[in-house]
Order: C-alpha cells, then sequence, then structure tokens
C-alpha cells in the first residue's frame, strides 16, 4: 500500500458565534520588525541562463545581504516560496527538482506552499522531495482521499525574535484538473477559503496565539477577483475572509501561479507591463496585503514590517531584480544586454553546490538527437490559441508510435518551441517536460463523434485546447458541433472503429476530457512523450518544420 508522510489530522472547531480574546505572542508598546523575503513558480530554474540571470547561488547572496542589514537593526527576516518548484528546466526535472530543494535550504527558506505542478509526478516522489527540504511544505486544503487527513502540514508557526508568525498553505483547486489525474486521483482539493477560515479558527485557540497571520498560496492573483475560468484567487480569498466573522484577520498573502508581478499604481491599477526597478506597492484587499513575484526567481519580492501593538505597518515593499538585463542598441547599431540594476554575485557555496547538478544535467542532455529546418511554434500565447506545426508534429508522433488513425496532443503539454538546426534531448524536454505516457483507445460511431466534439470545442487561451493529426473538420463553436469530418484524408465512416492516441493525461480526464482510461479497448503504452518525440526526430532527420503546416485541416466557423 503506497504510504505518504504526512502530519496528523487536525481536528477544525466549527466557528462559534462568540470568540474570547486570545492571548497574544507579543509585548505590549514594543515596536517589532521583520522583513518579509518571496519567490513563487521557480520551475527548475536553479542555474542562471545564458545570460546570466536570476539563479539560486544569486539569490543566496542577496538574501544574506538582506539577512545581515536586518538582522543588525534587530530585526527578523521570513523566507517564504508559494510553491511550482518542480517542471520547467529539464536539468531540474531528470534530478527532481533535488538541486532547487537543496539550494532553497542553503538559502534558508521557512516554508514553501505545494504548487499545481508538485503533482506532475507520483506522490511518493513529493514525499520524497519533503524530506530533502528542511523547510515544511504546505497545504491546508489538499488531504488524502483515503483517510481525509492533510498530505502535509496545513500551516506552520514560526518565532521571529519573540513574533509569532503562522503560515498557512493554499493550494488552487484547480490542480484537479491540471495536475496529472493519475497522481491527484488519491488526494482531494478543497475549497480554499473554508481551509483558511478552519485554519485561522484553529490558530485563534492557541496560548498564545500568532500576532501575524500569513497565507502562502498557489492560486493566482487576478485583479478585482476576475478570475475568468480559473479556480477563485488571492483577492477572492481575501474578500472572502474579510466578509466572515472570524477572530482573527488575515494579513498578508503572498501568492504564485500566475507568474504576476504584483505591482499596484497611484490610481489603484494593476501595472500589467511592470518592469524591473519599477516602484512597486502590492494589492491591498481590506487588511491583507496580496504579493507576488513574477517567475523563475527572476524577482526576489522584499516587505519590510514594523508590528507594535496589534497593528501592522508595511514600511518599504520593492520587487529586487536579480541580474535581469535588457536588451540594448549599441552606437555602432549592433545590440548587446545590461543589467537593470547592479549585477549580483553567485555566493560561491551555492554555486558549488549545484556544480555537480548542472554537470550531471549537461551529461544527460547534450547529445543531438537531429536537424530541423525551419521553426516549430510552441509559445503558450499562440499554441493555446491555433493549430500549429509542432502540436501537429506531436500529435502526428503520437499516433504513428501506437499506430493510430487520429493523433490528439492538449496544448498545455507543450511547453516550448524548438528553433532551427541541431536539436538535442534538452530541447526536446523543454517542449515535454512532464513525462506522461502515451495511450489510445478505439472508438466507433457516435462515440467517436461525441469525443472528437469535446475535444473541438475546447476553448481557446487554455491548455486543454487541442492539437489534432491525421483529421480534419469544421468546427461550431456557437452550434457546440463539427462536420465535414475526414480521418486520413478519407469521409468519417460510422460503422468503422478508429484508434486515437493522446497523453494519459487526457485519457485520466486531465484539463476535462471525458475519461478514457476506463474504457475496454483504453491501452496505455508505457511509451513517454518526451522519448516518443526523441525518437521520431532521430528517425526522420532532417525534420521539415512546414511539412507540420496545418494549413485548414481544422477550421472554425
Amino acid at each position: 500500500m503506497m504510504r505518504i508522510k504526512t502530519a496528523l489530522k487536525f481536528g477544525f472547531a466549527a466557528c462559534a458565534l462568540l470568540y474570547l480574546t486570545p492571548a497574544m505572542s507579543y509585548q505590549p508598546d514594543k515596536t517589532y520588525r521583520f522583513t518579509l523575503l518571496h519567490t513563487n513558480d521557480l520551475h527548475g530554474r536553479f542555474a542562471a541562463n545564458e545570460r546570466g540571470e536570476y539563479g539560486l547561488a544569486a539569490h543566496k547572496t542577496l538574501v544574506d545581504r538582506i539577512r545581515k542589514e536586518v538582522e543588525g537593526k534587530g530585526g527578523a527576516v521570513l523566507v517564504l516560496n508559494a510553491g511550482d518548484v518542480n517542471t520547467g528546466v529539464p536539468e531540474s526535472d531528470l534530478q527532481n527538482a533535488r538541486p532547487d530543494i537543496e539550494a532553497m535550504n542553503a538559502i534558508g527558506y521557512d516554508a514553501m506552499a505545494l504548487g499545481n505542478h508538485e503533482f506532475d509526478n507520483p506522490l511518493q516522489l513529493l514525499e520524497m522531495q519533503e524530506k530533502w527540504a528542511k523547510f515544511p511544505f504546505l497545504s491546508a486544503n489538499v488531504y488524502l482521499r483515503e483517510s481525509d487527513r492533510h498530505l502535509v502540514k496545513p500551516y506552520t508557526v514560526l518565532d521571529k525574535n519573540g513574533l509569532s508568525i503562522a503560515v498557512i498553505g493554499l493550494t488552487t483547486e484547480d490542480t484537479a484538473k491540471l495536475g496529472n489525474p493519475e497522481y491527484t486521483g488519491a488526494v482531494h482539493f478543497a475549497d480554499p477559503t473554508k481551509a483558511a477560515k478552519q485554519a485561522i479558527e484553529q490558530l485563534s485557540k492557541r496560548q498564545p496565539a500568532p500576532d501575524i497571520i500569513i497565507a502562502l498560496t498557489h492560486m493566482g492573483y487576478y485583479f478585482n477577483a476576475e478570475h475568468g475560468s480559473n479556480a477563485p484567487g488571492d483577492v477572492t480569498l481575501a474578500r472572502n475572509l474579510a466578509q466572515s466573522s472570524l477572530p482573527r484577520k488575515l494579513d498578508i498573502i503572498v501568492g504564485g501561479h500566475s507568474h504576476d508581478t504584483v505591482c499596484i499604481d497611484e490610481s489603484g491599477q494593476f501595472i500589467s507591463d511592470y518592469q524591473p526597478t519599477q516602484p512597486c506597492r502590492p494589492d491591498k484587499q481590506g487588511d491583507s496585503w496580496i504579493m507576488q513575484a513574477g517567475e523563475w526567481g527572476k524577482y526576489l519580492g522584499r516587505a519590510d514590517f514594523e508590528f507594535k501593538n496589534n497593528r501592522l505597518e508595511l514600511v518599504h515593499y520593492e520587487l529586487i531584480p536579480v541580474n535581469l538585463k535588457q536588451k540594448i542598441k549599441t552606437p555602432n547599431g549592433s545590440s548587446e544586454y545590461r543589467s537593470y540594476a547592479e549585477t549580483i554575485p553567485q555566493d560561491e557555496e551555492v554555486a558549488a553546490l549545484l556544480k555537480p547538478y548542472q554537470e550531471e544535467g549537461h551529461r544527460l542532455l547534450g547529445g543531438k538527437i537531429g536537424r530541423l529546418r525551419g521553426d516549430l511554434i510552441g509559445d503558450t500565447h499562440i499554441v493555446r490559441f491555433q493549430q500549429t506545426n509542432l502540436g501537429r508534429l506531436i500529435a502526428e508522433a503520437q499516433r504513428q508510435r501506437v499506430k493510430a488513425d487520429i493523433g490528439i496532443m492538449n496544448s498545455g503539454g507543450i511547453r516550448a518551441g524548438i528553433n532551427a538546426g541541431e536539436v538535442s534531448y534538452r530541447d526536446i524536454l523543454q517542449v515535454q517536460p512532464f513525462g506522461n505516457q502515451l495511450s489510445y483507445v478505439e472508438l466507433k460511431g457516435q462515440a467517436l463523434l461525441d469525443f472528437l466534439t469535446e475535444a473541438a470545442l475546447k476553448q481557446t487561451d487554455s491548455g486543454a485546447y487541442a492539437q489534432f493529426a491525421g483529421v480534419s473538420m469544421q468546427i461550431d463553436r456557437r452550434a457546440g458541433t463539427i462536420d465535414q469530418l475526414r480521418i486520413q484524408g478519407e469521409a468519417f465512416d460510422p460503422n468503422r472503429i478508429y484508434r486515437i492516441s493522446m497523453p494519459s493525461y487526457i485519457a485520466a480526464g486531465g484539463d476535462g476530457y471525458p475519461l478514457l482510461s476506463g474504457h475496454p479497448s483504453y491501452v496505455n503504452s508505457g511509451f513517454v512523450d518526451a522519448e516518443v518525440l526523441k525518437a521520431f526526430f532521430q528517425q526522420n532527420s532532417p525534420i521539415n518544420a512546414e511539412a507540420f503546416n496545418p494549413g485548414q485541416d481544422i477550421r472554425y466557423r
């Protein structure tokens, strides 16, 4: 039986009508100073990129510098990460994010929330990562289905120079559809607002109660709570809690998931085109400050607070760019990259810690597997809106591997494009980092039409949007129908059985697709998606990108 390490079940009392004022930890009339440092959505970027931007060795230098400054003035430092340390860079993915976690240990993180990408792998791997970490993984709304116990600790309480600070973890409910259902099926994602209320009630019963309560969330920032088809995010959480009859307020929300630099201008509007070094102020919803630091460790968020007599004041806030560079034109007409701000040197000890991981990653990934003529388009802002040559190529490679008639690939499983020239295994894993397995199912007549219709009608700007191979059709979104269906160039035959290939993620109901993994004809081939794409390049090199232009095969009216 699978064993997942978990905290003892926390029994939360129901909300009472009246609350006694809890004893607090702080000393009356004393001013406490603490600095909150935060990151989110690192996605495997433990090392600096080719231009020397970000990287956790530079983060270590920066955190140490701030810690020395703050503690020298009698203050305390709190370092938090709002989730998604997994998935994004092959060197990290192939080593199960261990280099990232080891570097976070060295930096001195106090806690991390579970993000949706912490569920890209089996829960046993998450348990292993939790053991590697010297800081707690937190989520108050993720439960094991079998026992109804929390998967990880719901919160932690930290003592910072006599000031008691509680940190509650929360994970987006969308993980149930964004994560691999083969791995998320053993857990349940509860309503984050309800879980936060329960945690605050429980914390309020402690003696003494925490002085500060922080929600460390991986839920997304949506200005004015306009979350669209996504699950509600941090603004909704703050507003919901502000309207509830809780014994305590939520002071701070440190968020992730939407990869935003949360900065609000003087008129109260979200700065959507934020530039490094630009002054930044977090959002404020009721009593709760909301902050998020972009992605990949490009920024280190810094919030300096003062606390006195149960009153919290934000003294200073900034998003510190970590060696980010801008491309500028030089007088001779060429271009070069120059830093937006000071260059932050890499910490030598962390750089030495990470070097073996980098070398092992290069060894695993460096070999050339083929050559490409023309670019394959996989940019998220394109592949989730229209058919692309890379989407077609992946679907075709999978279709051929299992001898299917139709290939379907969800756009959320395509994370990058491939540029013309020599192609390496690293390039492949940047496109498909999730390790999904290739599966297929055989459908006939109305069952096939129903499935293709549902796939074809998946909304743009979502990971569910389908890329196709081996099929052409016309799609009427308003009527919710497809017609002029042709498979392998021939008109659809309702009496014939067709084989459809797809990632096991889709077959298991991921991204809201119909559940097919229980179908009598369902087969999980065991082939890993990136390995299938790698083999296709090796067998067909050089590949001409133009040959996979989808043309007008998929038409809308």
